[in-house]
This record gives C-alpha cells, structure tokens and sequence, in this order.
C-alpha cells in the first residue's frame, strides 16, 4: 500500500507538472567529426571525438561559407574552429595556397606581351631612320639642284677678225664646174663660270657662219673644264677651203673691193656641272646668234660684236 501510495503520489506529481509546464523539445542532433588514428598505430578500436555544433538559424542555409575547419599538427587529433564571416572564396585560397602562384605568371606574362606589343621593332626604328635621312638628302639636293640654276655659266661675245675671203672658179671632187669659197676667221668670246660652289665641264655645237642658209664656214669649241667663280678667253677658228657654191653663192664676190656681205654667226655653248657627285648634275644650254657684217676692205680688222649678238 505504502509504495503504491508513493507511486501514485509521483504520476499525480508528474501529471501536474506536465500540465504546467510544456514538454521539453527534443535535443538537437549532435555534429561528430570523426580522426583518424595515428600512422602506424596497429590498435583495432575506433576513437570518435565528438563534437556536437549548433549553428544558429540565421545561418544554416550558407553553412558550408560560413565556417573554416582548421586542423592542428598534432598528430592524431583534429581542431575544428568555426569562424564565420569568412567566404567561400577566402577559404579556396586558404586550403589551396599554390593556386595563386600561376594566375601571377599569366598576368605577368600578359603585362609583358602588352608592352612588346606597345613597344615598336626595332626593324620600324631603322626604316624609319631610313626614310627620313632620304627625305633629308633629297630635299639637300632640291636645293642645291634650285641653287645651282639660279648661278648659269655666261658667255659673251668680244669680236671676230676676216682674214681671208675670195671666190674662184673651179671643180668639185666630182669634176663639176662650180665656184670654191674660201674664207678664214677667227671669232673671240669669254666664257665665265658663275658657280660659286662647283665646276663645270664644257663642250659645243659646231661655231657656224651662214650665208642666208648656207653654211659657209665652220669651227668648233674643244672640250675644257671650267673652275667655280672664273673665267677664260676663247679663240675659235671658223673657216672653209675651197667650198662648192653650187650657185648658192651668188651675191657673193671674190672682187677685193666687193660690196659688204652679210653673215650669220650661231653656234651653242653646253656646261654639265657635277654639285653631288653623279646624283646632282645640272645642264646649262647657252644659245648665241650674233649679226655679222663682212667688210672686204677690212679684212685682218676685228669686227665688235657686243651689240650685235643674242643670248639665250
């Protein structure tokens, strides 16, 4: 009686309290983390450290991000440390440190190959230099090619001296019947050099005396170099022997006491001047037509011819 009494006692008690008071809940499942044993220990029994982890609410849906297991080096045993606010990301860098040592080199490589794409050849450099120095030279030549033609060379005529004149009857090479002009002269002028910085080499077209359009008489000019800023006097022998007329002659007497004849003296100076070598090399043309009156009664006089000649 006494212990059913006692017993009955308890189940009233309990039967209170739980009416008072609601039931307690359940525990929450326990988080265990298993170590492994240590290398070498041949013991069969299995040791389970166990740890139970209640995370919080708020933080059970991003809680493989909000936790970092650390391990300690203690052979055997295994410390887990929660420590949130860490990110994923942090914890990949952290469990594998030798990740960031290749994204390094690559962006260090892609810097350098950068800047030797932003960094010229050196084959650029040397066309470059190529190009400009051409420039330069061409545009040294182009001014003294422009210096050179503004410093022509000039010729002036001074006289020309009739020595001999006379016509005569005769044959030519071919036995024809015809009259034979023969006439020696010697014609001056001055050749000049305005050049200031280069030379110039010389030559002529054939000095020639023209009876209207026929050629009379005839000399020529032999090649000579000419000095910068100098001159020189020229004698050029003009003169024919024994020159069939053909009747083309017709105005023209071998009397000494004739009546004056009317000549045309031409010729054309050329002057080549070497400035830069064989690279610059201008050409100077000077073109001279002279009027010439032939005086029989004054043969051996010199005849003026500075008023009487054209230049071009």
């Amino acid at each position: 009686m006494y212990t059913h009494g006692k017993h009955a006692k308890t189940e009233s008690e309990t039967s209170s309290i739980s009416l008072s008071s609601p039931p307690p809940s359940p525990p929450p499942p326990a988080y265990y983390v298993q170590s492994p044993l240590e290398y070498g220990d041949r013991a069969t029994a299995t040791s389970y450290h166990s740890t139970p982890a209640y995370p919080p609410t708020h933080h059970r849906h991003n809680s493989r991000d909000s936790f970092t297991a650390r391990f300690s080096p203690t052979p055997g045993t295994r410390k887990v440390s929660l420590s949130h606010g860490v990110t994923g990301a942090d914890r990949h860098r952290d469990d594998m440190p030798w990740r960031d040592t290749p994204a390094i080199e690559e962006e260090s490589l892609l810097r350098d190959g950068e800047q030797e794409e932003k960094r010229l050849p050196r084959r650029f450099y040397v066309l470059a230099f190529v190009a400009v120095f051409l420039v330069l030279f061409f545009l040294f030549a182009l001014v003294l090619w422009g210096a050179s033609h503004h410093q022509s060379p000039q010729v002036t005529m001074n006289s020309i001296t009739f020595e001999d004149f006379y016509v005569q009857a005769g044959t030519d090479s071919s036995l024809v019947p015809t009259d034979l002009l023969t006439l020696n002269s010697t014609v001056k002028l001055t050749y000049r050099n305005a050049g200031s910085f280069f030379g110039v080499h010389v030559t002529s077209t054939p000095v020639l005396l023209d009876y209207y359009q026929l050629a009379i008489a005839s000399g020529s000019i032999d090649y000579f170099y000419q000095s910068r800023k100098s001159q020189r006097n020229l004698h050029v022998a003009v003169m024919s022997s024994k020159l069939p007329l053909y009747g083309g002659g017709s105005g023209l007497s071998g009397r000494p006491n004739g009546p004056p004849v009317n000549l045309t003296l031409s010729f054309t100076v050329r002057s080549r001047a070497y400035v830069l070598g064989k690279l610059v090399k201008p050409k100077f043309y000077s073109h001279v037509l002279c009027a010439v009156v032939m005086d029989q009664t004054r043969l051996n006089t010199p005849v003026s011819l500075k008023n009487s000649c054209q230049y071009s």
